[in-house]
């Protein structure tokens, strides 16, 4: 077995090993298209010759003629079925090997090949030897009509010899009729890639006409003007193709996505963090469990998922895109010829265009129901690769978790108590995760008040000058333009609402005033802007009056960490110490307030509140979290008052 390995070795011609001559010989890409079907005529034409044979006559013995017509007959229909796909086939040979003749190095080198493998023919292209076949189908009519020809009438084998005539006349006009459907299936099965560039140079006078037929004859339809051709047969063949259609897309894409999910939990690894429970024998249990399934079970069976189900699915679509081409093709050509199906005489291209429909029908309902039963059938068989490969997966854990069964804890329950423990500690888990993610997103979306940028600043002094404060409002996200009198803005920006409404009525668009241009924005994307300021506008159904140092009165909102501090006289700094008696404070809404999400709480004016932080999470006094009616939520800290309810001595401040 080494020997040929050394003679390679050592082997030279011109200075190169004949291994490293082989290796640089240009590669031939798809050449195993050029003998499709070429198997089964070998096949057959062995078959005649060897039934011809088997008799052993000569062309002197009476039973000559009867023997070579009943071989034929008796293979007639395979012989029709080879060569009907092979000469089919034919055009692909002959484009594929114009491809070779392009590229000069690989031309050169297959002419020596085939110039070395049949040196006796001299022959100097592939096609030399393939188009036999087609010869050979086209000579047996002509063989048989000469042998009639030659034969006297009175011969007992005459009425057969003129039958297996006729017969092989008739399947050469079959093969012809099927190559000539099979042109004109794979001339509209193709989808092209055309740029606009495209389409616009293959406009033409006669392309608009014929569209506009088109579109004109299928409004017609739709609007029961006139009457269009129902084939009960094809229409039922169709809706049973796009609903196969359907169901093969709708696998794909879960089938991808199922792999998706499969691949981002193979790259999340747990088990490798260090949680501080290495001494602990269900994390080592946990961790050689995900180990065995990260590294050998998972791997194998999403190479085999990939392999049995995904690659045929993705190949199984891929056949999809012929049958729905020709399938709306049929529909552009069923209109063409309903416009010139009435006419009495036909002219020759309209007599094409009648040719082309019928052909494509005709095809459509021959081939049709082979396609859509061929795609079911591989459809099932992915179905059940596709669960046996699951079966193959619950064994393979099932087989691994055996071992780590007695080691675990609660291996000792009854079934049935196993079973309540389990599902009591998946809902507790559930529940813990539940309230870390609320957590969590409390944390997250916690309001936070942005300040103002001194250009932002002056546009809403402009704004609530010209429009009055309860007309400001803000952005809440990126607004583009794409109408007539449309605003483009950003996120945050503040406006002005002119009118909630557009000329039309429609109340989806309101006119605001954007602090110079004004035109329309989305309602959806406004929102009220709440201004924080210190000393908000008094309330008319509250007011709230404490005396300033300077004896004057001084109306207050509620502001965190508000103190009274006694001042001397004599220094301007505050002297550390309190009045003898601290007033008592109830907090109340000041004003209304309408919460705008699920972290806000709503307020009514002269609700007495309970403030729980005087900030947000941030830690932004300009928002409170308060308690009022049993609800938690946060509100404007501006938008809060504060009464005096009582006094009480109180004990120095230092």
């Amino acid at each position: 077995m080494h020997q040929p390995v050394v003679m390679t070795r050592r082997a030279t011609v011109g200075g190169r090993t004949e291994r490293g001559r082989r290796m640089q010989r240009p590669q031939l890409p798809n050449l195993d298209s050029m003998f499709l079907y070429i198997e089964e005529v070998i096949d057959v034409s062995g078959r005649l010759l060897s039934l011809l044979d088997q008799k052993q006559v000569t062309p002197h013995d009476p039973l000559f003629l009867e023997t070579l017509c009943d071989a034929f007959l008796s293979l007639s229909t395979d012989i029709e079925s080879a060569y009907k796909e092979y000469l089919s086939n034919y055009n692909t040979v002959t484009a594929l090997e114009n491809s070779y003749k392009q590229k000069e190095p690989l031309w050169t080198e297959m002419v020596k090949v085939i110039k070395s493998s049949a040196p006796e023919v001299n022959a100097t292209s592939l096609s030399f030897f393939l188009v036999m076949p087609v010869q050979r189908i086209a000579r047996y009519p002509l063989l048989l009509q000469t042998i009639m020809k030659h034969t006297d009438p009175g011969h007992p084998a005459y009425s057969l010899l003129e039958q297996t005539a006729h017969a092989a006349v008739a399947v050469n006009c079959r093969i012809n009729e099927y190559k000539r459907f099979r042109e004109v299936a794979d001339k509209y099965k193709k989808t092209e890639t055309l740029t606009i560039r495209d389409k616009i140079n293959r406009l033409n006078s006669h392309s608009i006409a014929k569209k506009t037929a088109r579109l004109s004859q299928f409004i017609k339809h739709e609007t029961g003007i006139a009457p269009k051709l129902v084939d009960e047969e094809f229409d039922a063949l169709e809706g049973f193709f796009y609903l196969l259609e359907n169901g093969i897309a709708v696998l794909h894409e879960n089938v991808e996505t199922y792999l998706s999910h499969l691949q981002r939990f193979l790259s999340c690894r747990p088990e490798e963090f260090d949680l501080d429970m290495d001494g602990e024998k269900p994390a080592i249990c946990y961790k050689e469990i995900t180990a065995a399934l990260r590294q050998w079970i998972l791997p194998t069976f999403e190479k085999r998922m990939r392999t049995l189900v995904h690659k045929p699915l993705c190949a199984l679509r891929e056949l999809l895109v012929g049958p729905r081409n020709l399938i709306r093709k049929r529909l552009d050509k069923l209109l063409d010829y309903e416009l010139i199906e009435e006419k009495p005489s036909l002219s020759y291209d309209e007599q094409a265009v009648a040719n082309t429909y019928k052909t494509i029908n005709t095809l459509l309902l021959n081939e049709l129901p082979q396609f859509n039963g061929l795609a079911l059938t591989l459809l099932w068989g992915m179905l059940g690769a596709f669960s046996c490969l699951h079966k193959d997966l619950a064994a393979d854990m099932e087989q691994l978790f055996q071992g780590f069964a007695q080691q675990l804890p609660h291996s000792s329950l009854e079934p049935n108590a196993f079973w309540e423990w389990a599902e009591c500690s998946v809902l507790e888990g559930a529940r813990m995760l539940e309230t870390l993610c609320r957590n969590v997103e409390d944390q997250l979306n916690a309001p936070i008040v942005q300040p103002l940028s001194p250009g932002s600043q002056k546009c809403l002094k402009a704004l609530t000058d010209k429009h009055g404060s309860g007309k400001i409002y803000q952005l809440t996200g990126h607004v583009v333009g794409t109408r007539d009198l449309d605003l483009s803005l950003n996120r945050g920006e503040l406006v002005a609402i002119i009118s909630e409404m557009d000329t039309r009525g429609d109340r989806r668009r309101w006119l605001v005033d954007a602090g110079g241009p004004r035109g329309y924005v989305p309602s959806s994307k406004l929102v009220r802007y709440h201004q924080v300021t210190m000393d908000p506008p008094p309330s008319p159904h509250l007011t709230v009056t404490t005396m300033d140092c300077a004896g004057g009165v001084r109306r207050h909102s509620y502001t965190p960490d508000v103190r009274r501090h006694s001042f001397s006289p004599d220094t301007p700094q505050p002297v550390r110490t309190l009045s003898m008696t601290m007033p008592c404070f109830q907090v109340f809404a000041g004003y209304d307030f309408t919460a705008r999400s699920s972290h806000e709480v709503s307020l009514r004016v002269g609700e007495p509140i309970r403030v729980l932080e005087p900030h947000d999470k941030r830690g932004s006094r300009d928002w409170s979290l308060v308690e009022v009616r049993e609800q938690r939520g946060y509100v404007p800290s501006n938008y809060l008052a504060v009464v005096p309810t009582s006094t009480s001595p109180t004990t120095p401040y230092h």
